[in-house]
């Protein structure tokens, strides 16, 4: 029996066109019988197995008719059946398509295999893994509980305003670099990173960040963590090397550590910093958030910089500067960076647009020792080669253009007037359930709780009143040492936050009264 394509093109000259889609049916010849349930069964089974996705069109009876020379009333009475059966919608004069929604009771289902696929390498199956990346993955409120708080508030850290951003200026500078590979068509471009982009994160590193370095210096990533997984790549040896990290800390940090055979070490974080004493004497790599630690928002204080740098060099170590949003200082004076001239041989410095401008630019980069530049280069080759070339253009010319510098000077007074409020409705409306982490810097402020409520069972609650808020204990290694909440300040102005937390204490309260 011959093999026919379900093809969907054009028709030309009477003939399908070039395919956009195929799918191969076997519905026999002329003289097999039953053709008509051999094109049915073979159809839904291409809707379930994914072949026809949701919203794909099917082409016309006349078409298929004479695709699988079929008499075209037989095509007719095959679609009809499946429309019957709900796996497909008829669009008055568009035509045939596959169901947006199948029916549920005979959706394919992946086969209940008993466990884990023994096939797959089970580092990335462990909860601890999974669950770092589970950024969006907190569940949401249902129909039911939506109907009763509507209106939805997002605390999560990390999320950036969106309103505020010069899209328009954004839109002009991409179009314009667009235009000019026109006329001058590229290629892959170098792994490194475009040039022009490095000379621009040079010069702005030495204006808001007070730090020195060349373009050359700069290695260009999809964002911190390709520059946490090329570190990783490049630094550990499997089995070895210890890699101590801030607990709490950022989850995502620690996870290409772990997956390239790093020993782990939990280090203990308080109002400022980390505690550079609890370091172990075996440590090679250490991970700190010194300017905005995440997620508690401390600053390492001076001492705590010096005996840092003094630890590593003492004992061979080298250091990760994780810098995520050290530009949104609000207040008091600037606060250096740990990569200076006389610590560029020990840290290593990893910084992103992902907060400054938006995430979904993917762009961010390192500044490494003179000494490892080159295996990261080749590391960064290893992964996927350069950055996006139109992405990387459009950054140079909205910093060379001086808009991320004036963006940035508009959102620390943005985000200082948000955390101004919400540390206000803190310490005045919540004293006798937390404590908040006063902090000059960033985008998200922490509450430490007291004891007196279960803070976790309150978020959970407050998922169900359509209010997106994190727990403390999430960001820990081990077991939790404190227990808070992670207020973001991306998503919510000052109305909006003076709402939401009078949501919020009305859920303390409840709980407080059980």
């Amino acid at each position: 029996m011959a093999l026919t394509a379900l093809a969907f093109g054009a028709v030309k000259s009477g003939r399908l066109g070039v395919a956009i889609f195929e799918v191969e049916l076997d519905v026999g010849t002329a003289d097999t019988p039953h053709r008509s349930r051999l094109l049915h069964e073979q159809l839904k089974a291409a809707i379930l197995g994914g072949q026809l996705k949701p919203g794909s069109r099917l082409p016309s009876s006349r078409k298929s008719a004479a695709l699988f020379g079929m008499a075209r009333t037989t095509i007719v009475a095959v679609y009809d059946q499946l429309l019957g059966e709900g796996y497909l919608t008829a669009r008055h004069g568009s035509g045939t398509y596959v169901a947006d929604r199948l029916p549920e009771a005979r959706t394919a289902r992946s086969p209940d295999v008993g466990g884990a696929d023994p096939r797959l390498n089970p580092f990335w199956l462990r909860p601890e893994v999974t669950s770092a990346f589970g950024f969006f993955d907190d569940g949401t409120a249902t129909a039911a509980d939506v109907a009763t708080y509507p209106e939805r508030f997002d605390f999560r850290p990390g999320l950036v305003d969106l309103v505020n951003f010069p899209f328009a200026i954004w839109r002009r500078v991409s179009a314009q670099k667009v235009r000019a590979f026109e006329r001058a068509p590229f290629n892959y471009g170098h792994p490194q990173g475009d040039p022009d982009l490095r000379s621009a994160v040079s010069m702005h590193l030495s204006v808001v960040r007070a730090i020195a370095c060349h373009a050359d210096d700069l290695i260009v990533t999809s964002g911190a963590q390709q520059a946490f997984d090329m570190l990783a790549r490049a630094l550990v040896d499997p089995g070895r090397t210890v890699v101590a990290v801030e607990d709490p800390g950022y989850t995502p940090t620690r996870i290409p550590f772990a997956a390239a055979g790093a020993r782990l070490c939990p280090v203990e974080v308080d109002r400022e910093g980390m505690v550079i004493e609890a370091l172990p004497a075996d440590v090679d790599i250490i991970c700190v958030s010194p300017s905005h630690q995440f997620p508690l928002g401390s600053t390492l204080s001076k001492e705590r910089r010096a005996a840092l740098i003094a630890f590593a060099r003492a004992h061979g170590a080298i250091i990760i500067e994780d810098d995520y949003d050290g530009e949104f200082r609000a207040k008091g004076g600037p606060i250096k960076a740990l990569k200076t001239a006389d610590e560029d041989d020990v840290v290593f410095y990893v910084g992103t647009f992902s907060k400054s401008t938006l995430p979904n630019i993917r762009l961010g980069f390192v500044l490494p020792p003179a000494w490892a530049k080159s295996a990261l280069v080749t590391v960064k080759i290893c992964i996927d080669g350069p950055c996006s070339l139109p992405a990387q253009a459009a950054m140079t010319g909205f910093i060379a253009g001086g808009h991320l510098t004036r963006h940035i000077g508009r959102m620390r007074r943005v985000y200082d007037e948000r955390r101004h409020a919400l540390l206000d409705l803190l310490r005045d409306d919540f004293a006798e359930w937390l404590d908040p982490i006063d902090s000059s810097y960033g985008q998200h402020v922490t509450a430490l709780s007291n004891g007196t409520i279960d803070v976790d069972a309150v978020a959970a609650t407050l998922l169900r009143r359509n209010v997106q808020i994190r727990s403390l204990r999430r960001y820990y290694m081990g077991p939790a040492g404190k227990a808070g909440l992670v207020f973001g300040l991306g998503s919510l102005d000052g109305p909006a936050i003076r709402r939401a937390m009078a949501l919020v204490r009305r859920t303390m309260r409840e709980a407080a009264d059980q």
